[in-house]
């Protein structure tokens, strides 16, 4: 029986072992999609206690705990931290096969020292531990980066944000990782949404763009890719039900725009026609830019509505949406590329049913501009686990190129969230050990170096075009 998450957790043979310790293991971490606050980074927010990093935002916890009966105020209510710290410890020890137990336990041994299981009889003592390395300075958010190996963190933004902590940190010389922010424009194109018209008054505001057209709505848009870009952007991202192609003349999407403008409600093909006109422009305007675009699909979101008046979004309550019919996925995409205006995109669906339509679907889109132009984005979510993982990247390398993979994104709120790509890697290079011990790719070790260190960081490093030296 193999130890518990020893050295080789995850490694089964020596190819694997080998690719991982002498290849993946040291490889920096490029973040290129977080939730992290720039705001903590500038001010280098220091903890009270481990369940302020690792309970305050993370609904992947707060479903766990909700799904072994916690009440309510033991996650997100007033009990007190060390409480919750306990029930977590509680809930924990019944995850077995979870991913959450094997990144709750390789955070707790790679930035704590913790060898042993945390449960309900070992909480105590986790909970003093942890708590007195985090007093400490050297345990502050920015040297939690350090510590972790991190080259670059993409930040996730709205379009209005003044990206202030961003230009803070840029002209901060004592922190050498770089903090650029990713544009993120969801709320200028949920017009069905109840707080719509004031979003639209504020991007007036902060764009200096009268918006009273979809023209200038996209002109407002554009002025603020100007203030993205120079603060350094050149990710973009979209949160998509999925993506829909409901192709309209302009002047339907005009007159759409209007009626939401004039405080009408819009019907669902109005919403689509109004989506798709919208994605069109951003993508060209991507293109423009030589940025890259990312698409998260395949999510119903915000299904109890219970919670959801009491906490808002990001509580836990989301689902995978099997509605999204990656056909018009197709039409978008050529759509921008019948114009030669289809940007670098990475296509991520939170339901593993859609892996092989990405394959295949990436695969028409292919071209000379770039390596991997387009991409089937990292396992997300609900998938980033080791059975996710491994059919994402099998499916790929099954229907694409996995050498031109640009691996892993940590996709968190948490400045502990970075032992998820140390999970990655390793699941990785069992992976390609696998195939290369049975038989199915040489032990051309120079080779194997070259794919294994390319996913792990380089990949990304050329894809993104950032300013970093490969490793």
């Amino acid at each position: 029986m193999k130890p518990f998450m020893d050295e080789d957790f995850l490694l089964s043979t020596e190819t694997a072992k080998k690719l991982y310790h002498e290849y993946a293991e040291k490889m920096p971490i490029l973040d290129y999609h977080c939730h992290i606050d720039p705001k903590e980074i500038y001010e280098d927010r220091k903890f009270e206690n481990i369940t302020q990093v690792w309970l305050g935002g993370d609904h992947y916890k707060w479903r766990q705990m909700r799904s072994n009966g916690v009440e309510e105020r033991y996650i997100t209510g007033d009990a007190s931290d060390r409480e919750k710290f306990q029930k977590w410890a509680e809930t924990l020890e019944m995850a077995i096969g979870n991913p959450l137990y094997h990144w709750s336990h390789l955070e707790l041994k790679r930035y704590f020292g913790y060898e042993g299981s945390l449960n309900s009889r070992t909480a105590e003592e986790v909970w003093n531990l942890c708590n007195e390395k985090l007093a400490r300075a050297d345990y502050s958010a920015r040297n939690l980066i350090r510590m972790s190996n991190v080259t670059l963190v993409c930040t996730t933004d709205d379009p209005a944000d003044s990206l202030e902590w961003h230009k803070k940190i840029a002209e901060d010389d004592s922190f050498d990782v770089q903090v650029l922010p990713a544009w993120r424009p969801d709320k200028a194109m949920n017009l069905e949404k109840p707080d719509y018209l004031d979003y639209m008054k504020k991007l007036s505001e902060v764009s200096g763009v009268e918006i009273g057209s979809f023209a200038d709505l996209v002109a407002a848009l554009d002025k603020r890719m100007d203030h993205f870009a120079a603060r350094g952007c050149s990710v973009s991202d979209h949160g998509l039900e999925y993506v829909m192609y409901e192709p309209a003349s302009p002047e339907t999407v005009e007159a759409v725009f209007a009626k939401r403008l004039a405080g009408e409600p819009v019907s669902g093909i109005e919403a689509r026609q109004f989506k798709t006109a919208f994605m069109v422009a951003m993508g060209r305007a991507y293109h423009k830019r030589g940025w890259a675009m990312q698409l998260h699909f395949g999510v119903k979101r915000d299904n109890n509505s219970s919670i959801f008046r009491k906490l808002g979004p990001d509580a836990g309550i989301d689902s995978i949406a099997s509605s999204a019919p990656v056909s018009e996925m197709a039409d978008y995409l050529n759509a921008l590329a019948e114009t030669d205006e289809l940007p670098r995109t990475i296509l991520y669906s939170l339901n593993p049913i859609d892996n092989a339509a990405i394959g295949t679907i990436i695969g028409c889109f292919q071209d000379s501009s770039c390596v991997g132009k387009i991409q089937q984005g990292s396992a997300w979510w609900f998938n980033d686990n080791k059975t996710g993982m491994t059919e994402q990247m099998t499916s790929l390398a099954n229907l694409g190129l996995l050498g031109n993979f640009i691996g892993m994104l940590t996709d968190s709120r948490s400045f502990l969230s970075y032992t998820r790509h140390e999970y990655f890697r390793r699941i990785l290079c069992e992976l390609i050990g696998g195939w290369v011990e049975n038989g199915e790719y040489p032990a051309d070790y120079e080779t194997l170096e070259k794919i294994v260190k390319g996913i792990s960081y380089n990949n990304a490093v050329r894809y993104f075009g950032f300013n970093l030296q490969k490793q």
